[in-house]
């Protein structure tokens, strides 16, 4: 049977530009969240966003390159670059068509297209630059991981809202059991705070209109009011334990697999009895073959609106019964706030840390909910034997993702 292993990580983060140090944060419970730049909140009672400073894309790729691109494009880059020398895979003439790149994205380069739009009447359509297209088209987050390394396998951009980088990571795992790759570049992308996008999230009710940061994101917890907006990207390196064990690499973890359910339900709410949810976890179990009582730790996708968190934990305690209470659950958005398309991505590599290390990170700003009855491993991290994380991701749209990881000695 074809096993498929994580060799290599990247990320970008609002609490950390590289893998170690949104590592060593989230341990910390260091909090990502501040008064807003990217854009004027004017009036808005949404004024807190966690945003990714310090990060030059010049570092990754060409300048030239680099003005011709859209931001999220630049941090899918950055990462897939950083997951590659992480993992010394070498992308060469020999083997780049067994090379594949996976990247999701909810709203990819939109916020061009915006831009774009809102100077048009003033400078005229004679002034709208011809690479519009390109940099705003969804799957140039993919397409440029694959020209800036060499990877001329399966290239393939994944748009599932918040459940993106989920389906990527999915897919990619998929792809190498098909063999029709040897390796890939996996991983998530988003760069969308844009005062118009923010708008439309801030009047639906999603979110959180509390102006102290320390409080802008608390999933899970009894006084939460929505999530704080947030950008970034992370990647992972995933081959076959065949390919990993020819070239020596470290082998983090296996991707043991996952599933993909639709609600079917509602564009923007999550059926509340969480059905769908809760099967995507079920199914995730049967193809796997791992009983529930197997798993040890859930990464959340733990939003912090009232009914997201709410639906999650009926799906949880649907799925794992009596199990429910062993299981250590936590939320990375509770520091990142919630990076959209890069949310799962973001997860995932937190999650496979966790499996490294043993250590778990904490939800921070947590008060407990007694309607949420589950084991939230709250403000403070725990160290705990933990052989089996899942890994929640649930979209808007109703399209949710699970995926399962398994420390490798496991």
């Amino acid at each position: 049977m074809k096993r498929i292993v994580v060799t290599g990580l990247g990320a970008l983060t609002p609490i950390g530009n590289t893998v170690e140090e949104y590592w060593d944060s989230l341990l910390a419970g260091r909090n990502g969240a501040a008064p807003t730049d990217a854009f004027d909140p004017q009036d808005m009672p949404f004024r807190v966003a966690c945003q990714v400073h310090g990060f030059d894309p010049t570092v990754y790729m060409h300048r030239k390159t680099v003005r011709r691109t859209a931001r999220p494009t630049h941090m899918a880059v950055a990462t897939g670059k950083m997951a590659l020398e992480d993992s010394g895979l070498e992308i060469h003439d020999g083997n780049r068509d067994r090379v594949g790149v996976l990247v999701g994205t909810g709203a990819g380069g939109i916020v061009e297209v915006i831009k774009a739009g809102t100077q048009l009447p003033t400078v005229g359509w004679k002034r709208v630059t011809p690479m519009l297209v390109p940099t705003s088209m969804s799957n140039a987050v993919s397409c440029l991981v694959s020209i800036e390394t060499g990877a001329s396998g399966p290239v393939v951009t994944s748009t599932a809202a918040c459940a993106s980088g989920s389906y990527a990571v999915l897919e990619a795992f998929h792809i190498l059991m098909r063999d029709e790759a040897d390796a890939v570049i996996a991983g998530g992308t988003e760069a969308a705070l844009e005062l118009s996008i923010v708008s439309s999230f801030g009047r639906m009710g999603t979110l959180s209109q509390d102006t102290d940061p320390a409080q802008a994101s608390k999933p899970f917890s009894v006084d939460r009011d929505g999530f704080a907006p947030s950008e970034g990207s992370a990647s992972m390196i995933l081959e076959t334990a065949e390919h990993a064990e020819q070239r020596g690499a470290k082998v983090y973890a296996e991707l043991l697999g996952g599933y993909l359910t639709s609600d079917a339900y509602h564009l923007t709410a999550p059926d509340p009895d969480g059905r769908g949810a809760a099967r995507a976890m079920r199914e995730t179990l049967r193809v796997t073959g791992l009983d529930r009582t197997d798993i040890d730790v859930v990464f959340a996708h733990g939003t912090g609106t009232v009914l997201n968190d709410r639906t999650e934990a009926r799906a949880l305690n649907a799925v794992f019964g009596d199990h429910t209470p062993h299981l250590h659950v936590t939320s990375v958005k509770s520091m990142i706030g919630h990076s959209l398309g890069a949310a799962g991505a973001h997860s995932a590599v937190a999650a496979v840390k966790c499996l490294e290390t043993g250590d778990i990170p904490p939800t921070i700003s947590y008060t407990p909910d007694p309607e949420i009855d589950l084991n939230v491993v709250g403000n403070e991290s725990r160290h705990a034997a933990v052989d089996v994380a899942l890994v929640n991701a649930f979209g808007f749209g109703g399209q949710n993702a699970v995926v399962a990881f398994r420390r490798p000695s496991a």
